[in-house]
């Protein structure tokens, strides 16, 4: 059985625990994927609707718990042609460490076009389309997105800078140490929060080219508390041990640099992250991934997050330059799309940034960029013994070492 991405989150908003009814969230708009020209921003009732919130904001103070700000909606992101110079304003959300966000944010920003540019060399005909949007008091973001290429099917590069208050179930699927986080705070009552990231997942045709995924964020929220997390990480259907010595390997360098126990640490932390749990299997063959990272001064932890995204088309360009033109079966097609849908799964049900995108009102087709525009399920399925599905499945159920 195939699925388009689209229906099985219809089914899944319905079913999932906690979710609204499908029928309360407004139909998403997917300009970007469609090649059309975003729409041309009311300049005078954007006016009107961002003092009205810097008003507000001035009034009720940072300290209102009892409603989230007005950036907080399904609807409450305004398309625009071009993104500000930057998204960060002084003074807006929770006090902290402002020039940390502005830096942060600049360094995702570049990172996002270098790593995009290079895709579009390696891809050799499908181009990023790139939406923006911006929130009436703060934040926004640019999603870019690339479709029917040569090499990758689909990928997607989105960045995001987002002020606000979050429930505080939101604060715990956000992050690994949520519920001390919210320690001290009424029930019901939100947590302001400042957090800005840049997101990606990339989907290949070829069944042994991996599917790549990468996350590097930083938050920040009341009370002047803060951290980074985020990491990289690889999903291929067939295993190759070559590359996966390359993609540890270059992370490892990475982690090195900044501190040896590093990497033995993230890389762990990410096989016990990027568990399928209901399917006691690994989502894919990990990397790093760390969070709730402040153990040390910022700028350390800053300049190993930007080492470690500008490691990114290192790790992985070879891989994919190595394999897009190998052949391949049916069968294997197959195999790719049932690693798909367990792709699906995962990002669905366990992932943090999915999960904290939901429960804050953050823009739809950017939270579900990650999903592949096909997967399949089919009942009950074991790879045969002895096969190469059958060895990759036993590294998902047990995890290797590869450097």
């Amino acid at each position: 059985m195939k699925l388009s991405s689209a229906l099985l989150f219809a089914i899944s908003a319905v079913t999932a625990k906690g979710f609204a009814p499908i029928a309360t969230v407004p139909t998403a708009r997917s300009s970007s994927l469609q090649g059309t020209a975003s729409p041309t921003v009311e300049k005078e009732s954007f006016q009107r609707s961002l003092l009205a919130a810097q008003l507000a904001n001035k009034s009720n103070g940072k300290k209102a718990v009892d409603a989230p700000p007005v950036n907080i909606g399904w609807d409450s992101h305004q398309a625009v042609e071009k993104a500000p110079d930057s998204l960060v304003r002084p003074g807006d959300g929770p006090d902290g460490n402002y020039p940390m966000r502005a830096r942060f944010e600049k360094m995702i920003r570049e990172a996002q076009i270098s790593i995009t540019d290079a895709i579009e060399k390696i891809d050799g005909k499908a181009k990023f389309q790139e939406d923006s949007w911006i929130r009436a008091n703060g934040g926004g973001g640019m999603s870019r997105v690339l479709k029917d290429g040569a090499v990758w099917e689909k990928a997607g590069v989105n960045l995001s800078v987002v002020y606000g208050s979050m429930p505080q179930e939101a604060l715990q699927a956000a992050t690994e140490r949520g519920v001390d986080r919210a320690k001290g705070m009424a029930p019901g009552e939100r947590v302001p929060f400042f957090a800005c990231g840049l997101s990606c997942v990339m989907h290949p045709r070829n069944p042994f080219c991996p599917t790549m995924h990468f996350n590097y964020r930083y938050f920040e929220t009341d009370g002047g508390v803060w951290w980074f997390g985020g990491g990289t990480d690889i999903t291929p259907a067939y295993l190759n041990e070559d590359d996966m010595k390359h993609f540890h390997g270059t992370y490892k360098e990475v982690c090195d640099r900044h501190d040896p126990e590093f990497y033995p640490k993230f890389k762990a932390w990410a096989d016990k992250y990027f568990v399928i749990s209901h399917r006691n299997e690994t989502r894919g063959l990990g990397g790093i991934f760390f969070d709730d990272l402040n153990d040390r001064d910022p700028e350390k932890l800053f300049e190993f997050a930007k080492d470690a995204v500008n490691s990114v088309v290192p790790a992985y360009g070879p891989i994919i330059e190595a394999h897009k033109d190998d052949p391949f079966t049916e069968q294997q097609k197959q195999w790719q799309l049932m690693r798909r849908g367990r792709y699906v799964e995962f990002n669905l049900v366990y992932d943090r940034g999915t999960v904290f995108g939901l429960k804050t009102g953050g823009r739809i087709e950017s939270i579900l960029m990650s999903l592949p525009e096909t997967a399949r399920w089919e009942y009950d399925h074991h790879p045969e013994p002895g096969s190469p599905e059958a060895d990759i499945m036993d590294a998902f159920k047990h995890a290797r070492e590869w450097v």
